[in-house]
């Protein structure tokens, strides 16, 4: 096949840029592909096509038959490789985010309701809350029960214990802050 292209070629004397750009193709496509991949571009699949993109439009002022064409394309692929470690050493380095390891975050109500305020523990901190507060506080955070199992259990609607846990959420937050400036001061 690749004897046909290049009788074809030479028959022609060069005039049809398309069977020379086939005939580099098949002739050097893999062996572009090989020292790709030999040199560590991350996609060497990709950065082949593009090399043989750029190749077909310097057709037309081409010179040196296949050799030249040989030449050029590994020329193409060369400098396509330093883009990629350029790109490469520009791009910064990512790393996943830890949570754990993030001291930047708050704790929240929920975390101060059972932690240890003043030695009275979660206990005292609920001691000052409504009734309804400190029973939606339980059911919610200390039972872990969803919105509609606490509904069900207080005998409300979904969205009043939605609000009612909010509200009281709040109040913690607020007892607990007050409580910790007091034992700052």
């Amino acid at each position: 096949m690749l004897d046909t292209l290049a009788d074809e070629y030479v028959h022609t004397a060069g005039a049809d840029p398309a069977v020379l750009f086939t005939l580099v193709y098949r002739k050097f496509s893999g062996t572009v592909l090989g020292y790709l991949r030999a040199r560590g571009v991350d996609d060497p699949e990709a950065v082949t096509q593009d090399v043989f993109l750029a190749f077909y439009p310097k057709l037309d002022g081409l010179t040196g038959g296949l050799q030249g064409a040989k030449s050029l394309i590994f020329s193409i692929a060369h400098a396509r490789m330093v883009d990629h470690y350029r790109r490469n050493e520009r791009t910064p380095v990512l790393s996943p985010y830890e949570s754990d390891l993030d001291g930047r975050s708050s704790a929240s109500a929920e975390e101060l309701a059972l932690a240890k305020v003043d030695g009275g523990g979660a206990g005292a901190l609920l001691e000052g809350l409504s009734p309804d507060h400190q029973e939606v506080l339980a059911l919610r955070v200390v039972a872990d029960l969803s919105v509609e199992q606490a509904a069900d259990v207080m005998g409300r609607t979904p969205g009043a214990v939605k609000q009612l846990h909010r509200r009281a959420l709040s109040a913690l937050r607020e007892r607990a802050l007050i409580g910790s400036q007091a034992h700052h001061e």
